[in-house]
């Protein structure tokens, strides 16, 4: 008897990233599971739950690779060069994801319930903040707070792409743009350069 061929993890992604931009979160797995052409078991041998299966499908990464790299940098090289590459990070990052979001939510489909979870960009706020204080426990940056720099600094940098993305004229394919989330961000955004030149003149170390 001939083995039923194996289906890849990408081969489901593609399957739910249909269903979900058709239909939102609130999609089946079941209906998804007859997509792909396997059992609605088999779904959950791969993913664990339905959230993490959505976030898969639609290319955003539970951990983005800013917030990974955020402890590595800690205490380490210059600080203005790093919140400058940071800040790429997350502006790239945003760039990718916001139009999927967007585009779910024009087509009027739901998104998943955190629950009881922070919302992400709280989240967000949460671990720059972190990292913000412990660069200043280290005297790298001034005695100043660190979440209010922190909400400054996401804050535009996401009010920036959702400002992009509504003025953008273009029609862009976004459901089947790759997110990179592990390519490291070289060129650098007069946005993002000005953006850190004007905080930076708050937090500076009293030395510089």
């Amino acid at each position: 008897m001939a083995r039923t061929p194996r289906i890849t993890n990408q081969q489901i992604l593609e399957a739910a990233r249909q269903v979900f931009l058709q239909q939102g979160f609130g999609a089946s797995t079941l209906e998804i599971a007859q997509q792909a052409g396997i059992s609605e078991a088999s779904i959950f041998k791969r993913f664990s739950t339905k959230e993490e299966l959505f976030f898969a499908a639609m290319g955003i990464p539970e951990k983005p690779l800013w917030v990974s790299g955020l402890e590595s940098l800690s205490g380490k090289g210059n600080l203005k060069e790093n919140l400058i590459e940071v800040c790429l990070q997350i502006l790239e990052f945003h760039r990718q994801v916001l139009p999927r979001l967007m585009m779910l939510r024009s087509r009027g489909n739901a998104l998943p319930e955190l629950g009881g979870k922070e919302p992400r960009p709280m989240q967000d706020v949460k671990v720059l903040t972190a990292f913000l204080e412990r660069e200043i426990e280290q005297d790298r940056l001034r005695p100043c707070d660190p979440q209010t720099v922190a909400h400054i600094l996401l804050g535009s940098l996401m009010n920036y792409i959702f400002l992009e993305q509504i003025s953008s004229q273009l029609s862009i394919p976004t459901a089947e743009l790759p997110l990179h989330s592990g390519d490291r961000v070289t060129e650098v955004s007069p946005f993002v350069q000005s953006l850190v030149d004007i905080v930076w003149q708050g937090i500076a170390p009293s030395q510089d």
